[in-house]
């Protein structure tokens, strides 16, 4: 329950904060331009509003819904999610949405996703400003990665380092990696001390999303935490931090290690005595020694990724924080658009989330660098989201205007309302789809 609720309030706080600024940049392009703009709203109010106010003099209520799916701005003179047909009706007045040039209404309309795409750049940039960018190289884990089961069906193995794709180096496991893999022809893996070469089938991406588990993880090494006095290790002169990397000559990671010990075990007939390389203070050794009876050191391990893991920091300034920053953005923005053409799969459709998919994806306890990067991805969701060509989005806005000024005509006012009434029932079951999807995922 607990878990629940921290990651309840992330998801909260991130959105209530992308909600402010992207309605905020539909709200000062309408200033900007003398547009009145009557109510700003965070979350939606049908029937009711938890709280309201007006200051004086001001044109422009400022409320809180009770309905936490978003939020709006209702600009005087436009046909959106309100539907209100009656002001249209009246008069032209020239505080209005429909009484100014094109070219202003365009710049309204994209304010949102403007603000959306800055905002992101921004967390981006004071992220690798106060944490900087931490991340291990994927060519030096000398383990190798750990594979699913549609990636050993494919051709890799538990061990395999990854090395490139079509000749193009990896750099860190991150989604460019596995959008170079699927998208590639042959990926080139260091097995046993030698390049080998996987061939990547073109359904690569639907058969993961069908299996649903991640591609691979890094291999982490057998690391000592604490010894029992008199056992089997101790008498062996192993001690806590010793980095076991084989186990009888063979590379092995913490939980093969496990396995094989357990195996072993359940055999009762294997021999006792093993022989272990470890790394201690950067120096690698052998020692041979005898299990118990059960098959066990006397040891208690962790897992850990600072021991043999090797991992590149980088610090950023203020000023250099900026750029960077922005290149992560325009990278992530990338990567996103990139993915998108898999949601028209079968298997992608299944994976489309709703709100406890988006929730998920925030850690079970407090971390503002998660909280502030995963707030930082959803402004990119968000802003591309905004700007799809669909009636009832920023974007379907955008396409009539673009249209307007190419053919130097508006759509009528009656296209525009039925327009935005199909918009907001695809937009609807979309939504109803994803949240369905949800409760698949809960129950079975």
């Amino acid at each position: 329950m607990e878990t629940f609720l921290i990651r309840a309030l992330q998801l909260i706080m991130s959105l209530s904060l992308l909600v402010i600024v992207h309605e905020g940049g539909h709200f000062l392009f309408a200033r900007l331009f003398k547009t009145r703009v009557e109510k700003f709203c965070l979350f939606f109010d049908p029937w009711f509003t938890l709280f309201k106010f007006k200051p004086k003099n001001s044109d422009t209520e400022y409320g809180i819904g009770w309905l936490p799916l978003g939020g709006y701005v209702k600009i005087s003179g436009m046909i959106d999610e309100s539907m209100d047909t009656e002001q249209m009706q009246q008069p032209m007045q020239p505080w209005e949405f429909r009484a100014k040039p094109a070219w202003q209404r365009l710049l309204i309309m994209v304010g949102g996703v403007v603000f959306n795409f800055l905002l992101a750049l921004f967390i981006y940039s004071m992220i690798l400003f106060t944490w900087g960018d931490e991340y291990v190289p994927v060519q030096k884990a000398p383990l190798g990665m750990e594979f699913n089961e549609t990636a050993k069906n494919i051709g890799f193995r538990n061990g395999d380092i990854l090395i490139s794709a079509d000749g193009v180096p990896f750099e860190r496991y991150d989604g460019d990696l596995l959008t170079s893999i699927v998208d590639a022809r042959q990926v080139t893996v260091l097995r046993g001390g030698e390049q080998a070469s996987v061939y990547i089938p073109e359904d690569m991406m639907e058969r993961l999303l069908a299996d649903s588990i991640r591609f691979a993880s890094f291999r982490y090494p057998y690391v000592i935490d604490s010894i029992c006095a008199n056992r089997p290790a101790a008498l062996a002169g192993l001690q806590p931090g010793d980095s076991i990397t084989q186990l009888d000559g063979e590379n092995i990671a913490y939980f093969d290690f496990k396995k094989e010990m357990l195996r072993r075990q359940k055999d009762g007939s294997a021999p006792h005595d093993i022989t272990l390389t470890y790394v201690r203070a950067g120096v690698t050794d052998t020692i041979t020694l005898a299990t118990d009876s059960l098959y066990e050191m006397g040891v208690v391990a962790r897992i850990t990724t600072n021991q043999l893991l090797p991992v590149v920091r980088k610090e950023y300034s203020f000023l250099a924080s900026l750029p960077a920053g922005a290149a992560l953005g325009v990278k992530t923005l990338k990567g996103y658009v990139g993915q998108m053409k898999y949601l028209f799969s079968k298997e992608g459709a299944k994976q489309l989330g709703g709100f406890g998919t988006i929730g998920s994806i925030f850690p079970a306890t407090w971390d503002w660098h998660q909280f502030w990067y995963m707030t930082a991805f959803l402004s990119i969701i968000l802003a591309f989201m905004n700007i799809l060509p669909i009636p009832a989005l920023d974007g379907g806005h955008v396409l009539f205007l673009i249209y307007e000024i190419v053919a130097r005509r508006k759509p009528s006012d009656k296209f525009m309302e039925r327009a935005q009434m199909v918009g907001m029932f695809l937009l609807f079951g979309l939504l109803l789809w994803a949240n369905f999807n949800d409760i698949l995922r809960f129950l079975f």
